[in-house]
């Protein structure tokens, strides 16, 4: 029931983005583009249909025509992740009481995913950011979620998720920073890698020891920018991702006050491990999106490009590379969409489902767009067509939160375990 009114918020909010458009929900797979047995709307009900026409059309309209430039100058759009926050996509799977949109698992991946088909960078940010959120508002106390998460929603603050280090990446137990209580505060010595947003946003979710080796003796604590003793590194270059900023975020002697950790001391590696379920389906989605975009852009360049006097559209090989690159994207988002179930339903299967569905869509997306390029040619290979973009945007996605390697580790686990 909770989700209704944000439902009806994100709809009227939508409209505003539409305005010149009808809504796409009575719009025909066809007329959009969107080949019927590709079409990412199968299984949704009337009002998932709607939000994810509104999130297709925000990434038409608002960032799709500056994906390029955003990559090119190194841009993070503030301004335009703040208006996709007005449409509720700042805290989706955030409690409504605190300003969240207080959808499903499932539905936050139908947006993710649609989202991504406009800018992946910027899109997988926002997951990273709803992620935060979520933990916040799971974790936290009325004091915290009051304090930290209508503002989350909003973005008008961005949030980081400081898990690794520079020693630490796939082994996240054996993380070294640590917080010493001293009166009223904690501590924080170290220094987390890789971090996205990191310098640019304002409230830092950190992993850090607290006591002894081990997951047991890690803990969470709400960093806010500004705090004495907290500083970033240099802007890391990268291959993609670059609509987002990228640094080390250090603690040199950072004070942050005992009112900002999460939950109680210790918690704070299943409270990680718990956010990266989540966040696993959610960049998952985020490829899901990439991959729809190219088998689509894959289509129309074989539609009208002609060598040996026909379109590419005649050669049989060609054919069976389209038709192989949408059996693989369904695939992926049944799997993805399944994973989203489980994890909402607490079913115990979920962990091992979010593994799959990471490992699963992030390898066979990646191998869609990297062929959709090659169905490009030379010309795919140029910064003047997108299909590049979506290459280098997702190849990351094989890599960040939590390996495809470690999933297998975790799902192997389940299968050599369980009885």
């Amino acid at each position: 029931m909770a989700a209704v009114g944000p439902l009806g918020r994100i709809a009227r909010l939508g409209s505003s983005i539409c305005r010149n458009h009808r809504l796409l929900s009575n719009i025909s797979p066809q007329r959009r583009g969107i080949a019927s047995c590709v079409d990412p709307a199968h299984g949704l009900t009337d009002e998932q249909k709607e939000f994810q026409e509104v999130a297709f059309n925000f990434a038409a309209n608002e960032m799709a025509p500056h994906m390029a430039e955003w990559d090119l100058k190194e841009i993070f759009p503030v301004e335009t992740m703040r208006k996709a926050a007005r449409l509720g996509f700042g805290g989706i799977y955030v409690q409504p009481d605190v300003g969240g949109t207080g959808l499903s698992r499932l539905d936050t991946s139908v947006i993710f995913e649609a989202l991504s088909t406009g800018c992946v960078s910027t899109t997988a940010y926002i997951s990273i950011h709803n992620m935060c959120a979520w933990m916040i508002d799971t974790f936290g106390n009325t004091e915290q979620r009051e304090r930290f998460c209508p503002d989350l929603c909003s973005m008008e603050k961005l949030a980081s998720y400081c898990l690794t280090e520079p020693g630490s990446g796939s082994d996240a137990a054996s993380l070294l920073t640590t917080a010493q209580l001293k009166g009223d505060r904690y501590i924080l010595n170290g220094s987390k890698a890789f971090i996205s947003g990191g310098g640019d946003t304002d409230v830092y979710v950190v992993m850090c020891r607290t006591g002894a080796k081990g997951a047991k003796g890690i803990s969470c604590l709400v960093v806010e920018k500004g705090t004495p003793g907290l500083s970033f590194g240099k802007k890391e270059k990268k291959v993609g991702w670059n609509s987002q900023p990228t640094r080390a975020v250090i603690f040199e002697d950072c004070a942050v006050p005992v009112a900002n950790l999460l939950g109680a001391e210790g918690q704070g590696f299943n409270m990680a491990m718990r956010g990266l379920n989540g966040g696993r389906i959610n960049i998952a989605s985020c490829s899901l999106g990439a991959a729809h975009a190219c088998v689509q852009l894959a289509r129309d360049h074989l539609l009208v490009r002609k060598q040996f006097g026909e379109t590419l559209s005649n050669n049989q090989y060609l054919q069976f590379k389209l038709a192989e690159m949408a059996t693989k994207l369904v695939a992926s988002r049944l799997l993805v969409r399944e994973a989203a179930t489980a994890l909402q339903q607490n079913r115990p299967d979920a962990v091992s489902l979010c593994s799959m569905a990471k490992l699963f869509a992030t390898d066979e997306c990646f191998d869609i767009c990297n062929q959709a390029l090659q169905m490009h040619g030379g010309y795919g290979y140029l910064k003047d067509y997108a299909v590049q973009q979506f290459v280098r945007d997702i190849r990351v996605h094989q890599i960040l939160e939590g390996t495809n390697e470690v999933m297998r580790m975790i799902i192997s686990r389940n299968l050599l375990t369980e009885s």
